[in-house]
């Protein structure tokens, strides 16, 4: 049994193929933590201690009892106002202004499934056990039921929150974080991954400090400038050794993600929605569900963990045809001509891409309205026809006949000020009324709290993609929300999460309506790079920045939590168009391959040498493409110290490997430099499939292998081994 509740010493234990997780509901009701790490079978409620603390206060309960404080023991769910002064998972404000709520433990059921959580993206799969715990507030008459999932053999747990007003007046809620984990000890660093538009998920690893440390968004969605994944290792993890602990988050709007060490030198983590602009009325008998929260722990390092996530996302997340089949190569027209094509264009690209062996062209921004450039037209989703000189249907059939599949771009939850959709509903636009509206490239954001609104784009949208009988989306989000405003709501602090339950309704719809179309997520590239997009979109467009070295950082950053299958990575023409860096055709191509592959340039201005290239490439993809995407994938190198870039991706039988490396710095004089390789069979012996040498597994991984120095900058490698 993944849960097991010993009944005598009220305590729950949550097993996972490795750990195991444990809590307690004490003689007072409060649902205490003991234990998450490597997996034991005995209760560790022995681990509690307590002590008179000055200044923690003890609850009405226990009397004389100055030693019991919730104010130092580890805690499930901590809210505000139980005498905790540490950061509250949560928070209810009474009508009166009050913050007085106090939950004990009323029971618990075990599911022989996994809870689902409506309206929102969730984990899912067969062989998923669910824990139940429910918790009251009689005086609120309020039920707060603490939901837990257990993925055995991923080791990753889930954490959510269903909240109901059973039988009290109208509460708000303030705070209501999906998971938190208490240490009562250790010494820890807090990993992050902040950016900034096209430099997104750079790794930052910092100890934790008394005090708070936190990041997160207050824009509406996940956003470019903090990842909502984060990393609590132990201050000697490495790659491959330690213990850390990783939290993602399965939602795509504003987050909190939170770590604090108090008086005592116990840590704190936390992480859910935003406190920022939240405020959610719940009335008596309705019911309130916060999005879900994936944890995992690993005893061997940062590596182990990441391959947690990356199973749970591509097993347990992604969803449709394209959730374990090779995604076909594409070529994008946006680097290739922006605004400027027609259908003969397309149709021209898409000639190019076949001679190459692309399978999939993808007609980007400006098929529709009046769009010529970004200042107009969004929500307008009628084509072009005078555009592009013909109707869309008979635009993809031109395409199909060469071969190729055809796809489309598409930004649905936004409207210009200049477009037909905004003149006629400008009511449909968030805005705050009498006050000029914040803007972002001219466009506003259109009240996905509103569902006619949604309803309304859906239509339009569904009529496209069934007249052009589209294979691929592009779903793009270019700004953040500002001016959270809802005609339609009664209060507007429900606002940004409605929003997303509604971005959420209208993906669900359109993905469940269009099974084989291959969706990919996108907000000015990594923007909304998240589990909750990943639930919709198997692949999620990784950076608007495609130069090459940049990417390599990029790339590495995202691995931490995600797949290689989740990122889309394009080979772009040179001089880059965002950093003006030259790297050759071979470059492009070893870290481009390193994602869902694709082109992102003119094929009509490459020479015949590196047409010759690109064949070469997309075939090298598709006899790689199923290690990438079901591999276990390995850090090899830190781009952000290190001269190399490398990495490497081991199928689960241990007998292929491609193993990619990509030369960061050029000096005179180079010493060499050894890439110690990681996931082989120490028994086997491996064979280069380019150059015929056999190496031994324990050699490979345990000296390396040499890298060559060669005359030019930004120089690559790939090596293809297969066990003898």
């Amino acid at each position: 049994m993944a849960i097991i509740f010993d009944e005598e010493r009220q305590v729950f234990s949550l097993h996972t193929k490795n750990t195991t997780y444990q809590m307690m509901a004490d003689r007072y009701g409060y649902l205490l933590h003991l234990y998450y790490g490597k997996r034991v079978d005995d209760p560790m409620e022995y681990m509690l201690t307590y002590f008179d603390r000055g200044f923690s206060g003890n609850p009405y309960d226990a009397g004389r009892d100055r030693t019991y404080s919730l104010d130092v023991l580890p805690q499930e769910f901590p809210v505000l106002g139980v005498g905790d002064y540490r950061s509250a998972a949560f928070k209810v404000r009474e009508e009166n202004g009050c913050y007085g709520c106090d939950l004990r433990y009323k029971g618990h059921r075990v599911l022989n499934e996994k809870y689902r959580l409506p309206g929102l993206p969730a984990v899912y799969g067969e062989q998923i056990q669910t824990l139940e715990i429910l918790l009251e507030d009689e005086r609120l008459g309020l039920e707060v039921t603490l939901l837990y999932g257990v993925i055995e053999e991923c080791d990753i747990l889930t954490r959510s929150v269903k909240i109901q007003n059973v039988s009290g007046e109208r509460v708000y809620l303030e705070k209501v974080s999906s998971a938190c984990l208490d240490f009562l000890y250790g010494r820890y660093d807090f990993l992050t991954f902040y950016g900034r538009h096209a430099m997104e998920r750079n790794r930052q690893r910092m100890p934790v400090a008394h005090g708070k440390q936190s990041v997160g968004s207050t824009r509406g969605c996940s956003g470019h400038q903090y990842n909502p994944f984060v990393i609590l290792a132990h201050s000697d993890a490495t790659e491959s050794a330690g213990e850390c602990y990783g939290v993602s988050f399965v939602y795509s709007g504003s987050f909190t993600a939170e770590v604090e060490a108090d008086q005592f030198n116990q840590i704190r983590l936390i992480m859910g929605i935003s406190e920022e602009q939240f405020s959610y009325p719940l009335e008596r008998g309705e019911t309130f569900y916060a999005p879900e929260a994936a944890l995992s722990y690993s005893a061997e390092g940062l590596g182990e963990l990441s391959h947690h996530f990356h199973r749970c996302i591509r097993e347990h997340i992604c969803r449709g045809k394209y959730k374990d089949q090779v995604r076909p190569v594409l070529v994008n027209s946006w680097e290739a001509c922006y605004f400027d094509f027609d259908g003969d264009a397309i149709v021209r690209l898409a000639k190019q891409a076949a001679q190459l062996g692309i399978e999939l062209v993808v007609m980007d921004d400006g098929w529709f309205g009046r769009r010529e450039d970004d200042n107009s037209s969004l929500g307008d989703w009628d084509v072009n026809e005078g555009k592009l000189g013909c109707s869309l249907q008979e635009l993809s059939k031109r395409i199909h006949e060469t071969g190729l599949q055809f796809g489309i771009w598409i930004e649905p939850e936004m409207v210009s000020e200049d477009s037909e959709l905004y003149r006629r509903h400008p009511e449909w636009a968030m805005q705050i009324p009498g006050k000029p509206p914040v803007r972002g490239r001219n466009q506003l954001v259109l009240d996905f709290a509103n569902p006619e609104v949604v309803g309304y784009i859906y239509e339009k949208i569904r009529d496209v993609l069934i007249q052009g009988n589209v294979e691929y989306v592009k779903w793009d989000m270019n700004r953040s929300l500002a001016d959270v405003f809802s005609g339609r709501a009664d209060w507007q602090g429900k606002v940004l999460y409605d929003y997303m339950l509604g971005v959420y309704s209208l993906l669900e719809r359109l993905t469940a309506e269009f099974p084989d179309v291959l969706w990919e997520g996108c907000s000015g590239g990594g923007g909304r790079f998240d589990m909750g997009m990943l639930f919709y979109t198997p692949q999620i467009w990784c950076s608007d920045n495609t130069d090459a070295i940049d990417r390599v950082r990029i790339q590495y950053g995202t691995s931490f939590g995600y797949p290689l299958s989740a990122m889309g990575s394009h080979v772009s023409a040179v001089p880059n168009h965002q950093t003006g860096r030259v790297t050759d055709m071979r470059t492009r191509g070893v870290v481009a391959m390193t994602g869902a592959f694709g082109y992102e340039l003119d094929l009509g201005k490459l020479d015949e040498e590196e047409k010759r290239q690109v064949r070469e490439q997309v075939a090298m993809y598709h006899k790689v493409a199923p290690l990438l995407l079901h591999g276990r994938y390995y850090r090899l190198s830190d781009p952000f110290t290190d001269a190399l870039g490398a990495w490497m991706v081991v199928d689960e039988e241990k007998k292929h490997a491609l193993c990619s490396v990509v030369c960061l710095e050029n000096h005179a004089n180079m010493p060499v430099a050894y890439v110690r390789l990681q996931g082989l069979s120490r028994n086997g012996k491996y064979r280069d499939q380019e150059t015929g040498k056999v190496y031994s597994g324990a050699a490979l991984m345990s000296c390396g292998i040499p890298v060559l120095t060669e005359f030019g900058e930004y120089r690559s490698w790939q090596i293809l081994l297969e066990k003898m």
